[in-house]
């Protein structure tokens, strides 16, 4: 259990947008439907075996969708990917089927769409996840990886979209 402390979530969440991390789209695809999400909450568990963990809100009940379909890809995006990145954010409004008409998909491993054209590709099983107060962190073990020609992601830092 989580102990109670003095730090608003404003000042906490002020102090986490200092952080600066990759853009990527997570992706499922199976019995509880298709879905994508532009996250930054992800990083290497181990290369042996290759694992991966992803940090999803879990308040949002669509994304349950992630653990039922026990598959999901992580698309790490480019600097030209940011349309990609704003359309799977919600901040568009559009629905599921709009947002994957805006880029080209394919597979590697597990059947999950992989973004084509991402800086990075890892196709994973789900293997376990974890609730922790507002988010679930998914851990998956990466069947699939493809590596793009793109050495310029596309980087999230005080709220905004910025590029190395």
């Amino acid at each position: 259990m989580l102990k109670n402390n003095a730090v608003e979530p404003r000042a906490y969440r002020d102090a986490m947008a200092r952080f600066a991390g990759a853009v990527h789209v997570i992706v499922t695809d199976g019995k509880a439907g298709r879905r994508g999400v532009t996250v930054i909450a992800t990083c290497s568990v181990s290369d042996n075996p290759p694992t991966i963990l992803v940090c999803l809100n879990r308040e949002n009940a669509a994304n349950d969708a992630f653990v039922t379909n026990g598959a999901f890809t992580l698309n790490t995006l480019t600097d030209a990917q940011q349309p990609i990145a704003n359309a799977f954010s919600g901040l568009t409004g559009l629905d599921q089927q709009a947002r994957f008409a805006e880029a080209e998909w394919d597979t590697i491993a597990t059947g999950v769409p992989t973004l084509v054209g991402a800086a990075a590709v890892f196709d994973c099983d789900l293997v376990d996840s974890k609730d922790l107060a507002t988010h679930r962190v998914l851990f998956g073990r990466v069947r699939g990886v493809r590596v793009g020609d793109s050495l310029t992601p596309l980087i999230y830092h005080n709220r905004g979209y910025r590029v190395l």
